[in-house]
Order: structure tokens, then sequence, then C-alpha cells
């Protein structure tokens, strides 16, 4: 019975791969088709002139340059970091202790998982250059997969020590936090409401166990494996240096390792004062930061580091064309009409009518995974739906920290099948989103019902 079950999974496993690589387009084709879907939307539900929707849309095109550029920065700084010396042999060692491919996913899984928790950006970035690693050390592993398992560790980002929506409530100034709540948050919401609630622990648990089990389960049978050449993952960063006899001024400062020093030794004095002063508080600039100047330190001269720095700008291109485009999709998301409703507010309330007490934290959960898919922020999301989440939980009878939290857990659940968040893990690995997203959807699927359970439970 047990190898009828696994075989039905394996089925399945395989038919949700299939299922991606044929019909799935590239990310920036999947972001112009949510694009035209939220226009036409738009013009159905809330009587707008194409006219006036193009104005939402481009209206907000650009208002994640920001974010865009931190994204990149995330990529960019952590790849130049992971080509290190230092840093490629610390990752080299830890990968060439794993000895077999299903290991290396609930391994890799862990990893990414655990770092998510920590900071979601750091968590990003570290568990696709660790998969990577592991994909040059260790023969016959799942390439797909693999970066899959990292991928996925994402899942955990909104529930762990780094989410934007417990850390606001938590923090923000309490006029404004009154403001984005309709007046349903009048006071701070700690986070021993909210993150480190019984029920977020619960969650997040369930997730670190089940997580590595169901990656390993999905594990494609030996005709079925997808392995890289070594070869082709191999960063070309090696320049030929000249002897300093033949170097000119301008060359021997390229090559001095005492402006890295110095710079290096600037960044790390502020980024210590920054943890004594304000404990680990990693916002994404912090990470960034942290990146850039140890990756200067790690290698050693100003001209290593910029090699280093252009072969890993190369995986970026996917964040600087899709970022803007999904700017737009939020722009329309939340473009109002003349009687201020916008198809986020129509969307938002459907789910909230329909609530009882019982269910309405998990109608919550879903309409916020469905909001995810076209604004695919933290921030978006909880300008989209806080105004009206929030005063509808508290009328219902719902508290506000398990409100916020329903609002969070959606905004994560559902990044497993957006390709929005996969760009910078799949910028680092050179694959596709096609090549990974059959494996996040059984993630998905079996997340959906975890997270549910434990807003039912608690």
């Amino acid at each position: 019975m047990a190898n009828q079950k696994q075989g039905l999974f394996k089925r399945f496993t395989t038919f949700c791969v299939t299922l991606m690589q044929k019909y799935l387009p590239d990310p920036f084709i999947f972001c112009a088709i949510l694009t035209f879907i939220v226009f036409i939307g738009s013009m159905v539900f809330t009587k707008q002139t194409p006219l006036q929707i193009i104005g939402h849309w481009s209206g907000g095109f650009w208002s994640l340059l920001a974010f865009s550029m931190q994204m990149a920065l995330v990529l960019v700084t952590g790849h130049a970091m992971a080509s290190s010396v230092v840093f490629t042999k610390l990752l080299s060692k830890m990968a060439s202790k794993l000895k077999t491919p299903k290991q290396a996913i609930v391994v890799v899984t862990l990893v990414s998982t655990i770092a998510c928790i920590l900071n979601w950006g750091f968590g990003l970035v570290i568990g696709a250059i660790f998969a990577k690693e592991i994909a040059r050390k260790l023969k016959g592993v799942d390439y797909r997969l693999l970066i899959a398992s990292a991928y996925t560790g994402f899942l955990v980002w909104h529930g762990g020590l780094s989410g934007s929506i417990p850390l606001q409530v938590a923090s923000s100034d309490l006029n404004a936090l009154s403001s984005q709540t309709a007046g349903a948050v009048a006071e701070h919401i700690p986070t021993s409401l909210t993150i480190f609630s019984p029920m977020n622990l619960f969650i997040l648990g369930s997730l670190i166990i089940m997580l590595p089990i169901l990656n390993r389960a999905m594990y494609p049978s030996d005709d079925q494996v997808v392995t890289v050449d070594p070869a082709l993952l191999e960063d070309n960063v090696e320049e030929v240096i000249k002897p300093k006899s033949e170097m000119t001024p301008a060359e021997r400062i390229e090559n001095s390792r005492v402006i890295s020093i110095i710079l290096g030794v600037m960044g790390w004095i502020y980024i210590l004062q920054f943890f004594i002063t304000r404990g680990f508080n990693l916002s994404l600039n912090l990470v960034n930061f942290i990146f850039l100047f140890t990756g200067i330190i790690l290698h050693g001269t100003p001209r290593k580091y910029i090699a280093a720095f252009l072969e890993a700008t190369k995986g970026a291109s996917g964040i600087l064309l899709q970022f803007p485009f999904y700017a737009g999709i939020m722009g329309i998301m939340t473009g109002a009409n003349s009687e201020g409703v916008s198809l986020a507010i129509l969307m938002s309330n459907f789910f909230v009518n329909i609530s009882t007490p019982k269910t309405f934290p998990i109608f919550t959960f879903w309409s916020a995974g469905i909001v995810n898919f076209f604004v695919p922020s933290g921030g978006g999301q909880w300008a989209v739906q806080a105004p009206i989440v929030m005063p509808a939980g508290l009328k219902i009878g719902v508290t506000t920290a398990k409100s916020a939290m329903a609002i969070a857990w959606g905004d994560a659940w559902t990044n497993m099948i957006q390709p929005f968040w996969a760009l910078p893990a799949l910028g680092i690995a050179g694959l596709g989103a096609k090549d990974i997203m059959g494996y996040c959807l059984i993630v998905l699927i079996c997340s959906g019902f975890v997270i549910s359970a434990g807003f039912l439970l608690f």
C-alpha cells in the first residue's frame, strides 16, 4: 500500500513538473499575461475606462524602483561575495560532506528555510548559492529539484524574524498604523502575539519538518534525473594579474589590498555599531551592506572584486526588466474608480463577506494568496488589504494579531508559484522559472493545508 501511494505521489509530481515545463512561459511573459488579466478585470468589475486603467498602470510603473535596486543588489552582492576564494572553500567543504543526492535535497532545504526565518534576503541568496555549490561537488543530483528546494525555504519568510507585516504592526508610528488599518489598530501589536505566538510557531515548526521530507519525496527516478555539467556552473572571474614590476601606477592601485581593507573596515565598523545599538534587526539595506563589504574584504583587491561583481550582474536582468511591470500591475490593482472601489478592494471584500469568526483567518489567508499574484510585495499587500481586513476582523471577533498574520502568510504562500521572488535564485542558478515551478506547485498545495490548519487550530 505504501509503495502504491508513493507511486501515485511520484506520478503526480512528474505530471506537475511536465505541466510547468510545457506551459509556463518565461517570467516576463507571465508578467505580461497578469497585466492583461488585471487590466480586463479592472474594466469589468470597477467599470473604469481603458484610459483610466492605463493611468493607474503608468502611475505605478516606477513605484518599485528603490526596491528593484535593492533586490538586484541582493543578487549581485551576494553572488559576488560567494565567489570569493574563502567563501567558495567554505561552501565546498560543506557540500563535500553530503554523500547522496537525497541527502543534499534535505540539507539545502533546511539551510534555506532556517536562513529565511532569520532574514529573507539572506536566505533567498544563500540557499541558491549553496545549492549551486552542491551541484558542482555532488555527482548525479537533480539540479532542478536542488534549486527548487533552495527556493522553497522562502515560504517561511513572513512568519520569520524579518517578516515585514508583524514587524510593522509592532514598531510603526501609531498614527501611520491607525491610518493603514482604517483605525482598527490603535496600539502596537507585540511580536509575542505574531511571530512568537503558538499559532505561528506551530506553522513554522510544521513547515521546517515538512519541507525537507516533501522535497526529498519528490526526488525523480533515475531515468528522469536532470543533472548539470559542473563546468557550466563555474564563475569566470579569474583575471591574469601582471607582475607588479610591469604594472602602471593605476594598475597598482587597482590591485592594492590596502584600499579593500580600509573600505572593508569602514563598512564593518558601521555594521558592528548597528548590531550593538539596534540589535540583530536586519533590513534589506543592511543585508546588502554586509554582502558588499564582506565581498570587498574576501576578494582582497578592488580589481578582483570588480571582476566578480561584473560576473554577478549577468543574472540581474530579470529583476531589472520585470519589477517595473509588477509595479504597474500593483497600480492597476489598487487604482480606484470614482466611488473609491479598486480590484484589490473587491477581491478582499468578497472573502470578508462570506466569513465567520472561525473561517475569517483562513479566508483572509487564501485571499491574500490570490492578491499576492498581482501585488507580490509584503508592503504592497499590507497597503491593499489592511484597511479592509483589519477592521472586518475586529468587527467579527478575530484578534488584530491573527488577522495581520493571515495577510502575512498569504503573501508568503503563493510566492511558491509567483516567479517575481524566484528571479534572484534563478539568476544565480542559471535556470528558468519553468524548471522549478512544478516542484514548487506541490509545495504550494501541501503547505496550504498546513498553514490553514494552523489558523483553524489556534
